[in-house]
């Protein structure tokens, strides 16, 4: 696994938009002020020309134009990180455009993002064997002020942070509008970590890899699966997979499950670590978000933690995706640490 350089005092920041850009509220404001936010702790910062774009279905522009900016992003010398603008909804159809063949040859950088942007991050690791950061996107970071999962992001990203806790509370309703678009996180709700089969303390490790459910089961069987050669490069170590859902119900999430179990993706896991979804509480015929998940995870005898501070309820806790991890769970007490390794 590749790991990149780290941002540096005074480094570059490039921003790009492969899936939605900031041009409309609250989106526009909170990137200007995060812009803001970066300068203010002495960075330079390199503007893709789709940010600010609107035009594309899905994504902020076409397929093409997002996958240029993408692939020029990446290898330009002018930035040290990129930072996705947001998330989307089909940032799959830039792949094509993407010249993954020459990111993988390129120096490796770091890249950040979430939701949609799954199919860069996830395929970073998987197909070029380089890690990412499945973390929150540009317009999250104009936020006032920040929350701690803010900090965090921010500190993961310079190689100052490489363990990640969990925090205490999570946002059930936000505050954040057109009119309020640099509200804060609303944390109001006592985070309460579930662990199947239930005990009281988990350990485990492995190479840590996923991201948003609703993309993985798009790149599933397609010519960027590389999920199989990936599980059997790093078998010694194991798997450990984390997974969060965002347009998926629990009948959506079990259909997932099922599709990737059913295509070896879980084959040497060690472990799951799952977010809570964005449809937190929802019952359809007798099926929860619990039972969505660990009714078919059972057979491979691995903890699965549930509700975690991953994905689309805010918090979110930053993660290296490809890195090796060692996580633990005693009681509430959360610990996930990530070696560059």
């Amino acid at each position: 696994m590749r790991f990149p350089e780290f941002l540096k005092e005074n480094g570059t920041i490039g921003f790009v938009a492969p899936s939605f850009g900031c041009n409309i509220e609250p989106y526009r404001t909170a990137f200007d002020h995060a812009q803001e936010k970066f300068k203010a702790l002495g960075h330079t910062l390199v503007l893709g020309p789709n940010c600010y774009e609107g035009k594309g279905i899905g994504i902020s522009n076409t397929p093409a134009a997002c996958g240029k900016e993408l692939t020029e992003g990446y290898l330009s010398p002018e930035s040290d990180v990129l930072i996705s603008c947001g998330g989307g909804e089909l940032m799959c159809e830039i792949l094509d455009e993407v010249d993954f063949d020459s990111i993988k040859a390129a120096k490796p950088k770091w890249y950040m993002g979430y939701s949609d942007n799954t199919n860069m991050t996830f395929l970073l690791a998987t197909l070029c064997d380089t890690a990412s950061i499945y973390g929150p996107c540009a317009a999250a970071f104009g936020m006032e002020p920040w929350h701690a999962c803010i900090q965090d992001a921010y500190q993961m990203l310079t190689g100052k942070l490489f363990e990640v806790k969990g925090y205490p509370l999570w946002e059930k309703e936000s505050l954040k509008d057109e009119e309020h678009p640099l509200e804060p996180i609303n944390a109001t709700e006592p985070r309460k970590i579930r662990c199947f089969p239930e005990n009281k303390k988990s350990a485990f490790s492995g190479r840590l890899i996923g991201g948003c459910m609703d993309c993985l089961v798009n790149l599933l069987g397609t010519c960027y699966d590389n999920v199989e050669a990936f599980n059997e490069r790093y078998s010694e170590e194991g798997i450990v997979w984390f997974l969060e859902a965002c347009d998926l119900n629990v009948m959506g999430i079990r259909r997932a499950i099922w599709q990737m179990k059913h295509a070896g993706w879980f084959s040497h896991v060690k472990g799951f670590l799952i977010g809570r979804p964005l449809c937190h509480g929802q019952e359809l015929l007798g099926l929860d978000q619990y039972r969505a998940v660990t009714d078919l995870l059972q057979e491979y005898d691995v903890p699965v933690l549930m509700d975690l501070d991953i994905g689309h309820i805010a918090p979110m806790m930053p993660l290296i995706c490809g890195s090796h991890v060692e996580v633990r769970l005693e009681g509430q007490d959360l610990s996930i640490r990530m070696e560059c390794r």
